[in-house]
């Protein structure tokens, strides 16, 4: 692909993805609102949010470019976990999510000139149990305040306190690259 796209994201997980799949791109984004209607499934909501971080950019570039933008949610008992407000908040999810299993679902908006192509991944993972020692450990060194269900799994909670996953690993990173990229090819 020699098209340089337009990541409309500002997650240092999506741009190192991106250069792991040597997709040319750079970065434009506009602060975006990121709510949802309540009718809408986690999902749809997902969805939404991205084609709202994508079309907040789109008068901005020639219509000829091709955005990406993405959103990622947690979901727990049908109930979406956002970004922890503080330490105790993300002591409270991460409490909520050991020993259970919950989805990550990450919403994907490519839009080039009047095509939308929209989807949503999801990614089903487990917790092992994890003692309330490990969660404080990880949320004081880790400071997971820009996550979505207040972790990171590359980092030291994936690594040791994830049981399984089933789906894709990269959707619970930020973004299902190799789904992006076949939709990159075929638009």
């Amino acid at each position: 692909m020699s098209e340089t796209i337009v990541l409309a994201s500002s997650s240092p997980r999506r741009k190192q993805l991106l250069e792991w799949a040597e997709i040319p791109f750079e970065v434009i984004v506009k602060p975006t609102d990121e709510t949802f209607p309540e009718t809408l499934n986690s999902k749809e909501a997902a969805i939404h949010i991205a084609l709202k971080k994508a079309l907040a950019v789109k008068d901005d570039i020639a219509a000829s470019r091709t955005i990406v933008a993405a959103d990622t949610v947690v979901v727990l008992n049908k109930e979406i976990i956002g970004k922890p407000e503080d330490e105790a908040d993300a002591v409270r999810i991460l409490t909520r999510l050991q020993g259970a299993t919950h989805q990550v679902i990450t919403g994907v908006a490519v839009i080039k000139g009047e095509k939308q192509v929209l989807f949503a991944d999801v990614t089903e993972v487990v917790f092992h149990s994890l003692s309330p020692e490990q969660i404080r450990f990880y949320v004081q060194k880790y400071k997971p305040y820009d996550k979505a269900g207040a972790y990171a799994i590359q980092e030291w909670i994936g690594v040791t306190g994830i049981k399984s996953i089933t789906g894709d690993f990269y959707n619970v990173m930020g973004l299902p690259v190799s789904r992006v990229v076949q939709t990159l090819k075929n638009i």
